[in-house]
């Protein structure tokens, strides 16, 4: 990102709603990134990726942009086609007593 937007989103997020509303998005944009990161690191284009999973190479670029909600089976068939398996955690949340 650039420095400009890193200044304003900054900015944004000192606006209460907006920060809240960032934040409730953080597992999407995590799992666009962890998304990207993997395939790259398996040194695969979408369209190799999609060749490999059968999931169509648009649909694969909605995941990774955040236009689209996968579902776990669809998660499990990217993570086998990069070589990969997928996990998933729940975390506790900083701050939060049990």
């Amino acid at each position: 990102m650039s420095e400009k937007f890193d200044d304003f989103l900054r900015e944004q997020l000192l606006d209460p709603q907006f920060r809240e509303e960032y934040e409730a998005l953080q597992p999407e944009r995590a799992l666009m990134q962890v998304l990207i990161d993997a395939r790259k690191e398996a040194g695969m284009t979408q369209k190799e990726l999609s060749e490999i999973t059968g999931i169509a190479q648009g649909d694969i670029s909605k995941i990774e942009k955040g236009n689209a909600n996968p579902s776990i089976r669809t998660l499990q068939r990217l993570a086998k086609g990069m070589g990969m398996t997928l996990r998933l955690e729940f975390v506790p949340r900083s701050g939060v007593s049990q």
